[in-house]
């Protein structure tokens, strides 16, 4: 199992050069794990960037993954992450769903990079 943060999907579903990259890195779509706040975070910034409906598909595609949401036992790990590794809240939420399901973390945000449990993926320009 693989929780790929919002970062990751953005890039993939653009096909970036950062999204080819991270091609090697994505298992079956069924073995994703998805929290919640990736739902949010991916559908606020698709629907900015390219419109309700291709938002809408996006957060339907993320439905056929593992979709985690917040609980008690991931919202109070959440809250250390936050205090041990300067987390903002929404990563701490993604960092500690990942934790609880015993996945890594896929990545290309940078302030994750050095944190046990995590695969990088730098971005790339075009």
């Amino acid at each position: 199992m693989r929780t790929v943060d919002t970062s990751a999907w953005i890039e993939w579903l653009l096909d970036s050069p950062t999204g080819a990259a991270l091609e090697a890195e994505l298992p079956p779509l069924a073995e994703w794990i998805v929290p919640t706040i990736v739902q949010l975070e991916l559908s606020k910034w698709l629907v900015r960037e390219r419109g309700e409906a291709i938002a809408d598909r996006a957060v339907a595609l993320t439905q056929r993954c593992v979709v985690v949401p917040l609980d008690t036992p991931i919202a109070l790990i959440a809250a250390e992450m936050c205090a041990l590794h300067g987390l903002s809240t929404a990563d701490a939420i993604i960092y500690a769903s990942a934790s609880e399901h015993r996945a890594d973390l896929l990545t290309c945000d940078a302030h994750f990079k050095d944190l046990p449990g995590v695969v990088y993926v730098a971005k790339r320009s075009n």
